[in-house]
């Protein structure tokens, strides 16, 4: 991260940024700390971009998107919300175990969300996420708001699913093929 953004103020008057001051975290880099360590773990609502503090747990996109938000809020620039599809597997992804490949794939095309910050790629989903783990596998890669982080990604992964099923003629359906995915997620759940 650029010196000009590290250590940027939190200001804003909004309630999000109000929840966030509540915890004492007052500047950019304190708040991708804070979020970088809280669990991994699904969030009741996606459109809800509070529940990554107030259920002190959030996913790739969760995470990402909330950080993008309250850099919007706070006038906080070069930071763009990624949407990266990239070949999952049990290397590059170890705690989904080998969901993949007892299912007879060697990877599955997984949308994975993280920022660019001053261009440079940065994944806060795990304490210990890299996203060098990941750049040699990614497939494609787009902007994206915040609030498409619901309904979009999901339908923007179905869709490139059902593409990757069809020009590779695998023989697996598409629901198989997401409950693949859906265990995988399960998997990185677990503690």
């Amino acid at each position: 991260m650029a010196s000009t953004t590290k250590h940027q103020q939190l200001q804003a008057t909004d309630p999000l940024t109000a929840l966030i001051t509540e915890r004492g975290i007052e500047d950019w880099s304190e708040l991708i700390e804070y979020t970088r360590k809280l669990p991994y773990g699904r969030n009741q609502n996606r459109e809800d971009f509070s529940l990554v503090l107030t259920e002190g747990k959030g996913t790739c996109s969760s995470k990402h998107s909330f950080l993008k938000k309250v850099a919007d809020l706070n006038g906080i620039d070069n930071v763009k919300l990624i949407l990266g599809m990239y070949r999952m597997n049990q290397v590059n992804t170890p705690k989904i175990g080998t969901t993949i490949s007892e299912g007879g794939l060697a990877f599955i095309p997984e949308a994975h969300c993280y920022l660019k910050l001053n261009n440079r790629r940065v994944d806060i989903t795990t304490s210990d996420s890299n996203i060098e783990n990941l750049t040699a596998d990614i497939l494609e890669e787009i902007e994206i708001e915040p609030e498409q982080v619901n309904t979009f990604k999901v339908e923007y992964h179905k869709n490139f699913l059902r593409k990757w099923l069809a020009e590779n003629d695998i023989d697996m359906s598409f629901d198989t093929l997401w409950e693949l995915r859906e265990q995988c997620i399960r998997n990185l759940e677990r503690k």
